[in-house]
């Protein structure tokens, strides 16, 4: 969905993220479900680690009131992550197993 006045898109992690207490812990599950499916593919821990700084981050400054939401439209740790996977496999073809994430 993109903002109407800013132009700038945003998914449901930023919208779930609006509501107070329970929107940040929604979006923990997609996250961690990323992270999972990046470890079924065999990657390396210093990828998976990247990966849950990224959501460490999202989480720690996510919950700071109305800054967090600002900062979540911004930061999408979920789409960074996704990247990471994508870059992963591109340098390293013969490493993507089980339906590995793939350019588009």
């Amino acid at each position: 969905m993109r903002l109407p006045v800013v132009g700038v898109r945003v998914g449901w992690d930023s919208i779930l993220g609006l509501i107070p207490g329970i929107g940040d812990a929604l979006t923990l599950g997609p996250a961690g479900y990323i992270v999972l499916q990046a470890h079924r593919m065999g990657t390396p821990g210093v990828l998976k680690a990247r990966m849950l700084g990224n959501i460490g981050i999202d989480a720690l400054i996510g919950s700071i009131p109305l800054i967090g939401d600002l900062f979540d439209i911004g930061w999408k740790a979920n789409t960074r992550n996704v990247a990471l996977l994508r870059r992963h496999f591109e340098r390293h073809p013969e490493r993507a197993a089980h339906g590995a994430v793939t350019s588009s």
